[in-house]
């Protein structure tokens, strides 16, 4: 698999969050598979996804939500979440 850096992850979910209105949200896949064309690929990011998703919530520039939940960053180890501008969320980088 090809080594796709934490920066890298990030700044991809910022700019396909820009890319949505701004109470859109985004599904962790749908950055893995921007970031890496082939099925496996993207199925070997998404850890790597989830793990910068939590650290960016923890610093506010994301929320984590299931539903009309927003979640703990450190409890989204499994199952279906969605990714949303949070109150930190940046301009412009």
């Amino acid at each position: 698999m090809m080594r796709v850096s934490d920066p890298d992850i990030e700044r991809c979910m910022l700019d396909l969050l820009r890319s949505r209105v701004e109470t859109a949200s985004i599904c962790p896949s749908d950055v893995a598979r921007a970031l890496t064309h082939d099925e496996d690929g993207w199925r070997e990011l998404m850890p790597a996804v989830r793990d910068v998703a939590a650290r960016m919530a923890h610093r506010q520039r994301l929320k984590i939500t299931q539903g009309d939940a927003t979640l703990d960053p450190d409890q989204i180890s499994h199952g279906p979440i969605r990714l949303r501008r949070g109150p930190g969320f940046p301009a412009s980088d």
